[in-house]
């Protein structure tokens, strides 16, 4: 199959076709039934003449070519509806009636504040792509996108989230006239899903209920089924403790396909390079080291322990509290009691063999850096975070 991208250098088509790349060269082999030969990437700087060859060659195109900031606004139609003529006359001259998927707006369904010359642009292309349809009888994917983010998207552009993302990550200011303004907001990866449904034949279809996709099997219309409803206080307050998290070291609730997970990795992609990493800090003595790793609002905290050679480090119990022990390098023991007995079990340890140790609540508990040279080093898990008000840790020799 030979895929032909216009706007490949844009957000979506940048995406679509590291994507694309990804599965021709088959390291993404999450979709065997694609199988792709060649990849044409059309932009506003290719050369005119390779649109007739790549149109004569495609057996899908993804037509994300498009205006969204003119200096003037007749460049609107020029740009999102001129383009798209001259795209379905050269595959009409070719013959070539292969499927073909636009990229809209819901500023096309003109309803309240999107009625506006963009968007009027907009459905004009897609009225254009539905008569090519019916005249040809070519498979035409229509898709009326709501803002979008993710990775790579232009700050200061037309996407308030990249600009935010962009702003809070290189400390700089960001305007928010109205903390409850509500944006639909549909993220870059699930469209790139999306698209890999429109190359196998099965994209998601529906109609629309002025500005709601309502899925259809039969429908008009396609769609991406998950998209995010969030204000503009929630993007703001969930980018700040982002940003706070190399000092606080606490991550927050990032459940799995939830817009605070998806926000976090747009987040990060902003990131300048002095702030890719940051320092922790190590509580040092003449024992070694012990240091905070990561903390976590529901699920405990992260650290890594520095025992020297010969050292024994804890001979403490805890009431509630519990924690893994995992030695990654070196060799030691690691000793449990249960308060009131005196029996001691013993696991001896290797960065070698890693295995995971638990230290048992109610048993007081050591660990020994069995090596006369080599320093101990142990990830620790805690099962919830450390509070200097209520310790609930007591000292006691195993």
């Amino acid at each position: 199959m030979n895929i032909l991208v216009t706007g490949a250098k844009g957000f979506v088509g940048k995406n679509l076709v590291a994507n694309l790349k990804n599965i021709k060269e088959n390291k993404n082999r999450t979709r065997p039934n694609i199988k792709i030969d060649e990849i044409y990437e059309y932009d506003i700087d290719t050369e005119p003449v390779l649109l007739d060859t790549y149109c004569e060659r495609a057996d899908f195109v993804f037509n994300l070519a498009g205006v969204n900031r003119p200096k003037d606004t007749a460049e609107f139609m020029q740009g999102n509806f001129g383009f798209a003529s001259t795209l379905l006359d050269t595959l009409k001259k070719h013959n070539n009636k292969c499927p073909i998927m636009l990229s809209s707006s819901l500023q096309a369904t003109l309803i309240g504040r999107y009625d506006g010359e963009y968007g009027r642009s907009k459905l004009a292309g897609e009225n254009l792509f539905f008569d090519y349809a019916k005249e040809t009888g070519a498979k035409v994917y229509v898709y009326r996108f709501p803002n979008l983010f993710g990775k790579w998207c232009r700050p200061n552009y037309n996407s308030a989230v990249a600009t935010f993302c962009n702003n809070i990550a290189n400390d700089l200011p960001i305007q928010v006239n109205d903390r409850s303004t509500q944006l639909e907001l549909l993220y870059i990866d699930d469209l790139v899903e999306e698209m890999y449904n429109c190359l196998e034949g099965k994209p998601n279809r529906c109609n629309y209920e002025e500005l709601v996709p309502a899925a259809d099997a039969d429908g008009k219309f396609c769609f991406v089924p998950t998209t995010h409803k969030v204000t503009l206080g929630e993007i703001v307050d969930l980018l700040e403790s982002f940003k706070a998290q190399p000092d606080t070291l606490v991550m927050p609730q990032i459940p799995n396909n939830s817009f605070a997970k998806k926000l976090y990795s747009t987040y990060l992609s902003y990131l300048p390079k002095e702030k890719v990493s940051f320092p922790l800090k190590m509580n040092c003595d003449e024992r070694g080291s012990f240091t905070e790793m990561l903390k976590t609002a529901n699920c405990g905290q992260f650290s890594v322990n520095i025992s020297k050679p010969g050292i024994t480090k804890g001979q403490h119990w805890h009431n509630s509290k519990w924690e893994f022990f995992i030695v990654v390098a070196g060799h030691g023991l690691i000793q449990e009691r249960k308060i009131g007995s005196d029996e001691v079990i013993e696991f001896e340890v290797s960065g070698d063999k890693i295995e995971t140790v638990h230290m048992l609540p109610g048993y007081t508990h050591n660990i020994i850096n069995l090596s006369e040279t080599e320093n101990l080093v142990t990830v620790m898990w805690a099962n919830e975070l450390f509070d200097p008000q209520r310790p609930d840790t007591f000292g006691e020799i195993v």
